[in-house]
């Protein structure tokens, strides 16, 4: 009599596929989501009788055991195995059709399936199952219920990163190409280097604390070397990159770190891995994040007498933008009430239980004050409700002293921007994180926040403050209001002029007074180039002057910076930086003090690119991408950097100089190779412009 023996499986690809969403993923394999069933046909040597034993084997790790979980044993007639169970759909001569259904909360990663008949293991080939995170199972902690929401948190392979500042908010095209090729194989890779065991690896809190540990290299050589030094030499620099695509790819080829990152790279990364691994995940922009080391809810800015603000002194500092992201779970490990999105940030900042991690932390606990919740909810929420206090430092008979001209209590914080769903815009997100400014509600969640952080008594900190003696009054009311001047003092800062490179930049202070009378306002006025990070790199110029204003009335004083003063910076910088302008105006009369900055960045021609609306899959399309140069500078070593997910892979077009008033075009055969929306990403870098970035979409069919 012969004994049951499996002759060949087949793994039903393209409709297990269809129904798991995951038809996207380049990879041989199957990819299917938990919770959900998956149908495999079995071909065997007989028919199948009675009393013939058939187990379908899934084992996940270097070595599975039942008793540990790591193995699934699952019989057709025995119901449910760890939440997994499996059933005959239907039996044909020597074929039969089995339907296997995995937990909703299985560990994800990838599965040995094995087939034992009897005596007898059969190992198919590509055998090996990846197993995902599934927002589409109601049973799943990441069930997200509305479809347009899956589309783009899960599904969508490109979107846009929100930067610049708070004054000029601009997009920035980014791949994230979750289905590429390598690029869930680095993600499972990801998995196993974390270490998390089998139980948190069924949990997305976990998985995603991992993960925001592992986009970053510090301690643990993962995917991105963190690098805001200015020096690039031996790497690319963070500008130059377009998606998350070559970068998983290199990670995951050479096992090592990949130089170099900041934060929106990293943004970029961690919302590859995430959507990858099935949990909805989105990119989230906040503009003046607080960097607040000492979680006082305070961040102190040093400025010189000519208003120019210092490096040196402050441990804190205010990014004109920070990029972290949100992923979307139900939380099982905290009080109810604080599920839904959870911020996580890879960006290497701060130590959180020893190692560069942060999150997940419940956007709701942000918002409602409850800081004392996991993780790392004291930084997030300090990142956007911190005050910036500012501080003049004066030589006194040899001795630094600082003096207080300004506080700003809604500066931090401001315009927490997503892509919104299913369209190419930025939505603003403020109210998710933060109640109203002023509110009642805001107000009690300050005061909750408040009695878990201890805010410091108002002195200045910084590298040589602490052995001065404590200036004025050392307690603070707890909720600090802008201050209200006696005269109603109000500036505001705008450029009267484009800000294009190579022409003078031309900006304006107004100073207003509301209050009637004859007041002596002495304003004091800076221009400088800093960094995203807030770190100054160059001193361009500055204006004193004392004017006399009828209140209540305004008067506008005018700043003009020639080109020589910031064309060489400007070239010998491999980030994109932005102006800074900083006013200081006292009144003689009321001795009132108000200090304002705002960040503005240049302003750049565009590239346009030229290709037909559709194209038909496999068939070749002609793309253009023109740039003419408006600027009245040369741009010298210009580099073209172009991408399409499911078109072509990353190309970079060596430019040389381009003169004024010169026109660049560049020319790709293309050969798309997926059905459905696809997009072109092409970026344009030179010494003197870094940011220039543009996208176009085409229907595949």
């Amino acid at each position: 009599e012969s004994s049951l023996k499996v002759t060949g499986i087949d793994l039903l690809k393209s409709q297990n596929t269809q129904e798991h969403h995951t038809n996207g993923y380049n990879i041989k394999n199957l990819v299917v989501r938990r919770g959900q069933p998956f149908q495999v046909q079995v071909s065997l040597n007989r028919e199948l009788r009675a009393d013939d034993k058939l187990t379908l084997r899934f084992g996940i790790g270097e070595n599975p055991m039942k008793n540990r979980g790591s193995l699934l044993s699952l019989k057709p007639e025995r119901e449910d195995f760890n939440g997994w169970k499996i059933s005959m759909v239907k039996r044909n001569g020597k074929e039969c059709l089995l339907s296997v259904t995995s937990s909703p909360n299985a560990p994800v990663g990838k599965y040995n399936l094995h087939v034992k008949t009897g005596s007898n293991i059969y190992k198919p080939e590509n055998g090996v199952i990846y197993l995902l995170f599934n927002p589409w199972c109601e049973d799943d902690v990441v069930y997200m219920a509305n479809e347009a929401e899956k589309e783009e948190y899960v599904l969508n392979d490109t979107g846009y990163i929100y930067v610049g500042s708070a004054y000029s908010i601009y997009d920035r095209p980014w791949n994230f190409g979750q289905f590429e090729e390598f690029v869930l194989d680095a993600c499972m890779y990801l998995l196993d280097k974390s270490n998390l065991s089998l139980t948190e690896r069924r949990d997305p809190a976990h998985v995603s604390r991992a993960m925001s540990a592992l986009v970053n290299a510090n301690d643990d050589s993962g995917v991105l070397l963190g690098n805001w030094s200015g020096n690039y030499i031996n790497g690319t620099s963070p500008m130059d990159w377009i998606g998350s695509v070559m970068i998983l790819q290199k990670y995951y080829k050479t096992k090592k770190p990949v130089r170099y990152g900041q934060c929106w790279v990293f943004a970029g990364v961690l919302n590859t891995v995430m959507r990858c691994l099935g949990v909805p995940c989105r990119c989230v922009s906040t503009f003046d994040a607080a960097h607040d080391t000492e979680e006082n809810l305070r961040v102190d800015i040093y400025l010189n007498e000519k208003g120019e603000k210092l490096n040196s002194l402050s441990f804190d500092s205010v990014w004109n933008f920070h990029v972290w992201n949100d992923a979307w779970m139900k939380r099982t490990d905290i009080p109810n009430g604080f599920s839904g999105w959870q911020a996580i940030d890879s960006t290497p900042q701060e130590q959180s239980q020893g190692r560069f991690q942060c999150g997940p932390c419940p956007v709701k606990a942000v918002r409602e004050g409850d800081v004392y919740l996991p993780y790392d909810a004291k930084f997030v929420y300090a990142e956007v409700n911190a005050d910036r206090v500012y501080w003049v430092v004066k030589k006194v008979n040899g001795k630094d002293k600082y003096f207080k001209v300004g506080m700003e209590t809604q500066a931090i914080g401001k315009n927490i921007s997503t892509k919104a769903v299913g369209q190419n815009r930025r939505v603003d997100i403020t109210r998710e994180y933060k109640y109203p400014e002023g509110s009642k509600e805001e107000r009690m969640s300050m005061e909750r926040a408040n009695s878990f952080i201890r805010p410091s008594g108002l002195m200045p900190r910084s590298g040589y403050a602490s052995t001065m003696q404590t200036l004025g009054v050392n307690t603070q009311p707890l909720v600090l209001k802008e201050p209200v001047t006696k005269t109603g003092l109000h500036l505001e800062i705008t450029n009267t002029e484009p800000l294009h490179p190579g022409n003078p930049l031309e900006m304006a202070i107004t100073v207003k007074v509301s209050a009637p009378g004859n007041w002596t306002v002495n304003l004091t006025g800076s221009c400088q180039l800093q960094y995203y990070t807030g770190k100054v790199q160059a001193n361009l110029g500055t204006i004193k002057e004392t004017i006399n204003l009828e209140g209540p009335s305004e008067m506008q004083i005018p700043m003009k910076i020639a080109p020589d003063a910031y064309m060489k910076t400007l070239s010998s910088v491999e980030d994109e930086v932005l102006i800074l302008i900083t006013a200081i105006a006292e009144v003689k009369e009321t001795n009132d003090k108000l200090t304002k900055e705002t960040s503005m960045r240049f302003q750049y021609p565009p590239i346009t690119v030229q290709m037909p609306e559709t194209a038909r899959l496999y068939n070749d399309f002609n793309c253009a991408f023109i740039f003419k140069n408006k600027l009245n500078v040369t741009l010298e070593n210009c580099k073209l950097l172009v991408e399409g997910l499911g078109i072509f892979k990353m190309t970079t077009f060596e430019q040389g100089d381009i003169m004024p008033g010169r026109i660049m075009k560049s020319e790709i055969v293309c050969t798309p190779t997926r059905l459905g929306e696809k997009k072109i990403v092409a970026k344009l870098i030179s010494n003197q412009i870094k940011g220039i970035s543009t996208e176009k979409g085409i229907l595949i069919t």
